[in-house]
């Protein structure tokens, strides 16, 4: 197998800047990785953005960008950032069978904050590559690869899009999108909002504190937060939904569903249920819609239960206990709602 070892070090770093290096949108450095063969990627950085982009197979390249983040009052210069590098960071890009290694890392772990770089990456590769990714407080960004991806950032957004294979995630404060993904994802967050769309396989997403939005996934999905709201629309398979004080509003699901809050109240539709439903409230109001032809065995209980069109049942039922079958039996639907109140509309 062919080897290429590219190690930049400072003296070869300057030749490739150019005069506006300090600029987000003009790239400090591009490398090109024409005739390479990248199967695996590694890249972290202390402060800046990552994000890697596959199908790119005659353009492979690497591009590093840096901005001044210091406290300093005026605007450091490019020979300034250029000196910075050379005196306070180390940048290497490293490719050797197959492997691409793109880091940058302060060589001081207590640098004055005004000599702070924030160093990014943007990698553009072909589709099936694996990536281990890590930035102290940067986004980052995945689109269209596959393979196993495993990524963290201390505060950043991850932003994901028609990813497959192995996908991990996980950021401590910021927010994440995933859009057109597959296969299996575990992506969490410890305070931001979760939106989750046309996705397929195994899904779970959690948050801390953050609310959740899921549309149009099909595949056993999973969604966990602490304190905010699920949200969802169009889902297929099989779906866990957990708050521990939110709402939960779950409409046009095709699923088997258990679903749950502490205190907020869930409103939960349901269009072909799956091989169950279970809903669990501490206090809060449940509202439930059902198709009037299936065949179900309920199990309700609450402080009042309400069912206005409730016809074909046989069982027994009060206004806090109501057990019994539809249409003969069948798909076990069992909503326990403590001291609220449960409405059942069959539709």
């Amino acid at each position: 197998m062919k080897k290429f070892a590219m190690i930049l070090m400072v003296g070869c770093i300057f030749s490739g800047v150019r005069a506006q290096g300090h600029s987000e949108k003009v790239p400090y450095l591009t490398k090109s990785l024409a005739g390479e063969t990248v199967s695996n990627i590694t890249c972290e950085t202390s402060g800046g953005n990552i994000s890697v982009s596959g199908g790119h197979t005659t353009d492979a390249r690497v591009e590093v960008f840096i901005t001044s983040g210091g406290t300093g009052k005026k605007e450091t210069s490019p020979e300034e950032i250029r000196t910075l590098v050379k005196t306070e960071y180390d940048l290497d890009l490293v490719i050797t069978s197959g492997k691409l290694t793109a880091t940058a890392k302060p060589k001081n772990s207590h640098q004055e904050k005004k000599h702070w770089l924030s160093i990014s990456f943007k990698i553009y590769v072909p589709e099936s590559v694996s990536v281990n990714l890590a930035t102290s407080g940067g986004n980052i960004v995945l689109d269209d690869i596959s393979g196993t991806e495993d990524f963290t950032t201390s505060g950043g957004n991850l932003e994901l899009s028609k990813l497959s294979g192995k996908i991990k995630g996980a950021t401590s404060g910021g927010n994440i999108r995933l859009t057109g993904c597959r296969d299996e994802v575990v992506v969490t967050t410890s305070g931001g909002n979760i939106e989750a769309t046309h996705s397929t396989g195994a899904i779970s997403v959690s948050t801390s504190g953050g609310s959740i939005i899921l549309s149009d996934l099909n595949g056993t999905v999973t969604a966990t937060t602490s304190g905010g709201n699920v949200a969802g629309t169009t889902v297929s398979g099989q779906l866990a939904a957990h708050t521990a004080g939110g709402n939960v509003s779950l409409k046009e699901m095709n699923c088997s569903i258990q679903t749950s809050t502490s205190g907020g109240n869930i409103d939960v539709s349901v269009a072909n249920p799956g091989k169950f439903i279970s809903i669990s409230n501490s206090s809060g109001k449940v509202h439930l819609t059902l198709p009037k032809n299936k065949g179900m065995n309920l199990k309700f209980s609450a402080r009042k239960i309400s069912t206005p069109n409730l016809v074909n049942f046989s069982g027994t039922a009060d206004n806090e206990q109501l057990n019994g079958s539809i249409n003969g039996g069948g798909i076990p639907v069992s909503v326990d709602a403590g001291s609220g109140k449960i409405e059942v509309v069959f539709d």
